[in-house]
């Protein structure tokens, strides 16, 4: 009892703590390919909370629906964060068909952000939302494959229990499709959470921007609450790799759970190597990136066939 009750803080303290550092970890991480020192690694706790005491500007266009985008977008993703496990086997709320709440929650979040772009009444932000909407068409296909190749090696249907089945514990036609999962899953972390080569969170170019200029007139807590989703969403993501490659028992709290951090820190720097390497992908060869995404996990499904 009193091991679950550890078990289920960390869960918690992780979901609300963990994800502005990895943040600063990708950022660091490009600083350092590009010669320089680059910010703190935790500039994002300072931009989030900075954000969090300033007032807002708002449109006399906009309605209930503008701040309601925000909330409810960080709402979806901290729901996310209780259903996938993290460091330990189980999530904290674990069902069967979990998987589909937690799909479900990434497109509510979406479309909430892009309702919220909608309702400013500005042409620029419409065009954001119709990419984002466009190329999320794309994504969760792949997303939702990803999940039925974990379902099909372990015979289950809740996360906890797929996750419990990774990579090295599969080396033959199994490890292979969760192999093609897992680089499916990682090219669905950088489209989601709008990653270069998809979309570059720094950059306020017009005809490039896909997720920033659904945000661009937000501000004060309103836009603290989208960083702070953003970084939330990444974790979630991040979490999904590292639990699918890396061999975490559930019963060894001494060592699950630095396991689980030390892995999701190397996601980051992973992150911050490719967006180092490559450039962005020009707008019409995004929906190829997302359709290999599909092929790859369909790929999996393929030779989990019998």
């Amino acid at each position: 009892m009193f091991g679950a009750l550890i078990q289920s803080g960390l869960h918690i303290a992780f979901a609300i703590a963990w994800p502005p550092l990895l943040l600063g970890v990708i950022t660091r991480t490009k600083a350092f390919f590009a010669g320089r020192i680059g910010p703190p690694l935790l500039q994002p706790y300072y931009d989030i909370a900075r954000l969090l005491k300033k007032g807002s500007v708002l449109s006399d266009a906009t309605t209930w629906v503008f701040l309601a985008g925000p909330v409810a977008g960080l709402a979806a993703t901290l729901i996310a964060t209780l259903v996938v496990p993290l460091g330990d086997r189980a999530g904290f709320v674990s069902f069967p068909g979990d998987f589909l709440l937690v799909a479900a929650l990434f497109g509510l979040g979406r479309f909430l952000t892009a309702s919220a772009a909608l309702d400013a009444g500005s042409s620029f932000e419409a065009m954001g939302a119709a990419r984002e909407m466009t190329f999320s068409s794309l994504a969760e296909p792949a997303l939702l494959l990803g999940f039925l190749v974990l379902a099909r090696v372990s015979g289950a249907l809740d996360l906890s229990d797929m996750m419990a089945e990774t990579l090295f514990e599969h080396p033959g036609q199994q490890g292979a499709a969760i192999a093609l999962m897992f680089m499916s899953l990682f090219i669905l972390l950088l489209a989601e959470n709008c990653r270069i080569p998809f979309d570059d969170p720094t950059t306020h170019l017009e005809l490039t921007m896909i997720h920033e200029v659904m945000v661009l007139d937000h501000s004060g807590p309103a836009l603290g609450m989208i960083e702070y989703a953003r970084a939330t969403k990444f974790f979630v993501f991040a979490a999904l790799l590292v639990r699918a490659i890396v061999p975490i028992a559930g019963d060894r709290l001494w060592a699950d759970w630095p396991l689980f951090a030390t892995g999701t820190l190397a996601a980051a720097v992973l992150v911050g190597i490719v967006e180092s390497m490559i450039a962005r992908l020009r707008l019409a060869r995004v929906p190829v990136l997302l359709l290999s995404a599909c092929m790859l996990s369909g790929f999996g499904i393929i030779l989990l066939a019998r």
